[in-house]
């Protein structure tokens, strides 16, 4: 089993920054896939951005590349999604999750582990 916990959301303005954290606990943590996904009130939630195991190989959905920077610390047990100019859109509950894939998918269904979400809310 993989634990995971997020951390770091909140309220800022439209154009600042936040930066939000997953802390991994459990078995053979530094060998999985990780990514981060979002869901907005009435919405699916959708893929924001995966990093593979080595840390080698990173994919962002469109509406955060540019924007957000995807990577891993901590002997690989913590990774982290560095957030820049934020938009209104980007408000949505953001969550971690690991994957047993070498690659790092992009769909939720192929993610086996996730935490229990973080807020992220941006005022315009």
């Amino acid at each position: 089993q993989v634990q995971l916990v997020e951390s770091g959301g909140g309220l800022v303005q439209a154009g600042g920054s936040l930066r939000l954290s997953c802390a991994a606990s459990g078995r053979a943590y530094s060998g999985y896939t990780m990514g981060w996904f979002r869901q907005a009130p009435g919405k699916e939630r959708e893929f924001v951005t995966a990093i593979s195991w080595s840390g080698g190989t990173t994919y962002y959905a469109d509406s955060a590349k540019g924007r957000f920077t995807i990577s891993r610390v901590n002997y690989g047990n913590t990774v982290s999604l560095q957030m820049n100019t934020l938009k209104p859109e980007d408000t949505a509950v953001y969550y971690c999750a690991a994957s047993y894939k070498s690659s790092p998918p992009r769909s939720r269904y192929e993610y086996h582990y996730w935490g229990q979400g973080t807020q992220v809310t941006v005022s315009s």
